[in-house]
Formats: structure tokens, sequence, C-alpha cells
């Protein structure tokens, strides 16, 4: 059978980069069982509320849902376990400091393959209030806008 490549997104969490503004990311294995990773490459995730901690100098990602493998016997999953994220002992002690810090979290952005182990993509985040959000809607409106103009500009439709 012939080794996988690339990438390929099983589920990513789109609500994360609406309600934080993402200040650094980290890529992280995942330890998981067998059912786990064959209902991940079925693509049956959710991200939804999930978010990692960091416990006793060890990071475990909370709360993220992964259905049990239809096919699965008595060896199948929690659904919702906590699961270890495997990371490189001076990124640990650097999210250590920067969630002890100040109102800093760590946020779940997505969940992928990459040659055929699953990798997730934490994010060092601060959360958003409600008129950062709006102020970011409001400027990626505004932007969607202007390449539209500028579109119709080089194609020669004016208004």
């Amino acid at each position: 059978m012939p080794k996988e490549r690339g990438q390929k997104v099983i589920v990513s969490n789109r609500r994360a980069r609406h309600d934080y503004s993402i200040l650094d990311t980290y890529e992280a294995g995942l330890v998981l069982v067998g059912t786990e990773v064959k209902s991940l490459r079925e693509g049956k995730a959710s991200l939804a509320d999930a978010f990692a901690t960091v416990d006793d100098g060890e990071v475990f990602l909370r709360n993220v849902h992964i259905p049990e493998y239809i096919q699965g016997t008595w060896t199948n999953h929690m659904p919702r376990r906590t699961r270890k994220l495997l990371l490189h002992r001076r990124e640990i002690e650097r999210l250590i400091g920067k969630t002890k810090e100040s109102g800093l979290s760590l946020v779940p952005l997505s969940m992928y393959f990459k040659d055929g182990k699953v990798k997730v993509e934490i994010a060092l985040a601060k959360g958003k209030k409600a008129y950062d959000k709006r102020q970011s809607l409001a400027k990626r409106d505004s932007d969607r806008e202007i390449s539209r103009a500028m579109g119709r500009a080089l194609k020669g439709k004016f208004d």
C-alpha cells in the first residue's frame, strides 16, 4: 500500500477565527485509538466546543467530538474523551507561560491528516469583544466591496 502524502483537512473551526484574535499557532500530534482514526478517515469530527488545557506539563484537547466508528465493536471509543496533544517541551513551556500570563486561551483551529498522521492546529488566542467582532465583519465586507470594484474596473465595467 503506498504511503499517504500531502494534507487533507478533516474539520476546521471557523467560529474560532470569528470569536478570537489569533496570536500564534502550533501544529500538534494527537494520541488516538484505532476506531477514532477510522472515524476521522470518514471525515467525521466536530471542534465546535473544543479547547486545550495545560495540566502537569502536558497539553490536552478537551470536548472534541469524534463519533463512534459505525463498524466498531466493544473496542469503540468514548466520543468526547480527553485526548493528549504531542508537542515539543519548549513549545509546552512557552504555552504554559503565555496562558498563565493573561486572558489567553488555547483553541483548536483545524484537524487534518498530514502524511497519514492526524494533526491539530491549535492557536494561542485572545477573546474578542462584541465591538471587535462587528469591526472585523465590517472590514471584511469593505474589503470584499473594494475587490469587486477593482475587478469591475479592470474589466472596463463601471457603475
